[in-house]
């Protein structure tokens, strides 16, 4: 069965596309939705009978694969995601729509009968959390007012990335925007919870989500997987999750992430993680940006959530191994301040020490930072995702 190459440009131009997504959920025109910008090549393999959509992945782990969502994960992502909701609704396009999580605002809509509100194309930029070359917080805000205000469903929906979410937390019109939603679905990366608290103090309902391209979108919502879907921890502490939304498998790609069991497919993630005795999951982070630092492991995400909440001014942290002769890899961090917190530039001896200080009641020695670089803003990737092979780039250098 024929894949057929889909680009879907950004802002209101993207809804001509709408016909053919809805032929694709049927599971008899299968399609490969990319960005305008790019010209892919679709590798030949085989496809399951009711293949809907071959969508890249992240990259997170290397070059970008093919998963493959038959019509039966999409419609049962949907399905579930309007039962963990509160009921179907109205989606306004905030994302990409070729990254999972953009596509998946497009097909909930043609799931629930409703036209989606996507973001005028001069509004879409700086919502991506894409770095170099986005609008102005306030025009951010201004543009999801705008869309706002087309948005007529009785249930209202949006996603977005935790970049997006702080940019619009901290502009009046962008907080009264985002107070108008029902549910704003936030992924895509960790969210600090000191952002959480202080969107969902401010009338914000948001509900956090994981899960990736092989999943078809987010399963999990504010820790708890959705409707038969079932997570679990290998043996080795990777987190495995099983039920009707995970993909078939990668297109032309033979590997052993996917592995059916008792008539269930189930995939290997690389995170890491826990689920407790109630089914709740927690994310500890990838398994390949562990830290060794003098054989002792570190996780990056434990000690970016305790950088964000203990060290002042700091908004935004992404912490990765460096490489070092004596210790095998060192903790370098890059932080993002708000206004008037420090300049851009490598920490100095004296203030690193006070960082260092700030989060000895909160780490074990060994995770505490032994670089830091202040960056005006985070290198991404991808829908709002850390690149964290170009912080360590700027931290070596």
């Amino acid at each position: 069965m024929p894949i057929t190459p889909l680009p879907l440009p950004a802002g209101p131009a993207m809804l001509g596309a709408l016909p053919t997504l809805e032929r694709a959920l049927t599971g008899t025109a299968p399609i490969h939705p990319h960005s305008p910008d790019e010209s892919p090549s679709v590798p030949d393999g085989p496809v399951p009978d009711d293949l809907a959509v071959a969508v890249a992945t992240s990259g997170s782990t290397g070059t970008p694969k093919l998963s493959l969502l038959t019509a039966a994960n999409l419609i049962a992502s949907a399905e579930a995601t309007a039962e963990r909701l509160g009921g179907h609704g109205q989606w306004l396009l905030a994302l990409p729509p070729h990254h999972i999580a953009g596509l998946q605002v497009l097909l909930r809509s043609i799931t629930a009968g409703t036209t989606p509100v996507v973001l005028e194309a001069s509004g879409a930029t700086p919502l991506r959390g894409s770095g170099r070359g986005a609008l102005a917080p306030q025009d951010s805000a201004l543009a999801l007012v705008e869309a706002t205000a087309r948005m007529h469903g009785e249930r209202r929906y949006t996603s977005l990335v935790p970049t997006q979410l702080a940019r619009l937390v901290e502009d009046p019109l962008g907080l009264e925007a985002l107070r108008r939603f029902d549910a704003i679905l936030v992924g895509g990366a960790v969210t600090p919870a000191p952002l959480l608290d202080r969107a969902r103090s401010e009338g914000v309902r948001l509900v956090t989500t994981y899960g990736m391209s092989e999943t078809a979108g987010g399963c999990v919502y504010n820790g708890t997987p959705l409707r038969d879907v079932t997570v679990r921890t290998g043996d080795d502490g990777a987190l495995e999750i099983g039920g009707p939304v995970v993909a078939h498998g990668y297109l032309g790609l033979e590997t052993d992430a996917f592995v059916v069991r008792d008539g269930q497919t189930w995939f290997r993630t690389s995170d890491l993680g826990s689920v407790d005795g109630e089914g709740r999951v927690t994310v500890l982070g990838r398994s390949d940006d562990l830290i060794n630092t003098g054989g002792m492991k570190v996780t990056p995400r434990t000690v970016e959530e305790a950088v964000v909440a203990h060290v002042p001014a700091v908004t935004g942290a992404v912490v990765v191994g460096l490489p070092d002769p004596e210790w095998g890899q060192i903790v370098g961090l890059a932080a993002v301040t708000s206004p008037g917190g420090p300049p851009p530039g490598p920490v100095p001896a004296d203030g690193l020490g006070e960082i260092r200080e700030m989060l000895r009641p909160h780490l074990p020695a060994h995770a505490l930072p032994r670089r830091v670089l202040v960056v005006t803003e985070m290198p991404l990737r991808g829908p709002g995702k850390p690149d964290r092979t170009a912080v360590a780039r700027l931290l070596e250098a």
